[in-house]
């Protein structure tokens, strides 16, 4: 079995679709809790620094402790999202809400990928959808007229280009700011509540996109709520999925095993046929 596994990666190269994490990278949302990183043991003691750090005892070592979202970055969304647990008697209340990444199975967010191009939307957005160009069912309908039938079991991922806005510093001050933290610009594409209610018809259990936000950039809550109370999971924030074909890959996202997590940050990748460049490597 061993051999034949490595046969198999021998004869596929491997994808990151991850968005890397650091200060100044806009990981999260304006107005949620930003990404920090910050030293808690180096290998001396240096006393003089705007924030002095000091050698541990037992060794010269380094570690870091984090302050992380769990919808930073590339995650995952679980129904607990923004499904309310039943009992609580608020709307949209039920058993979904008590779904979170630990009751997830394991590939949850896998499966072959249909690789949806929707970066040709128009940039501006009718009130009505949430200040974000929306994708419709007609758009899927045009794609599938192409490619073929999306079929139960698969993951679907939405192309919207929305990554190249993940900058550094100020540069990407255009990424994540939506909504009530002051966009301006145009939105992110995103799916109409009734083009996820028709993916989750065709069987469809895990969508993916590489802006944000599976929902508007106004409104989120109608799209995540057309799935999320379904059972379906989102997985947001991913990147390069102008590196896969329309269909071909296999995708996998894997969550870090948060407790009740609402959300979890991990690592995406695809796995497409062709041997992978030899000075690049697998994920590079």
């Amino acid at each position: 079995m061993g051999r034949q596994i490595a046969e198999i990666i021998a004869a596929h190269r491997v994808v990151d679709l991850t968005l890397p994490l650091a200060e100044d990278l806009p990981c999260t949302v304006p107005g949620h809790m930003p990404f920090r990183a910050t030293v808690w043991t180096w290998f001396e003691d240096r006393p003089a620094d705007p924030q002095p750090v000091r050698a541990r005892e037992g060794g010269s070592y380094q570690t870091r402790w984090l302050v992380i979202d769990e919808h930073a970055g590339t995650h995952i969304d679980a129904p607990r999202h923004v499904v309310p647990p039943p009992g609580s008697r608020l709307p949209q209340a039920g058993p979904a809400g008590e779904v979170g990444v630990d009751k997830l199975p394991l590939l949850a967010a896998s499966g072959p990928a249909d690789v949806i191009d929707v970066t040709g939307l128009p940039e501006h957005a009718a009130p009505e959808d949430g200040g974000s160009p929306p994708v419709t069912v007609t758009s899927l309908i045009e794609w599938e007229a192409v490619h073929g039938a999306i079929l139960p079991g698969d993951a679907v991922l939405l192309r919207t280009g929305w990554d190249s806005r993940y900058r550094r510093g100020t540069d990407g001050r255009g990424y994540a700011a939506g909504g009530p933290t002051g966009q301006t610009g145009p939105g992110w594409p995103a799916p109409r509540p009734d083009t996820v209610s028709w993916l989750h018809d065709r069987g469809v259990r895990c969508v993916g996109t590489d802006a944000p936000s599976i929902g508007a950039v106004h409104d989120g809550a109608p799209a995540h709520l057309a799935g999320l109370t379904r059972g379906m999971v989102f997985v947001e924030g991913l990147t390069r999925l102008g590196e896969l074909p329309p269909r071909g890959a296999w995708f996998l996202f894997l969550p870090l095993l948060l407790v009740e997590g609402t959300g979890a940050p991990g690592r995406a990748l695809a796995v497409v046929p062709g041997r992978p460049d030899p000075i690049a490597g697998h994920g590079d």
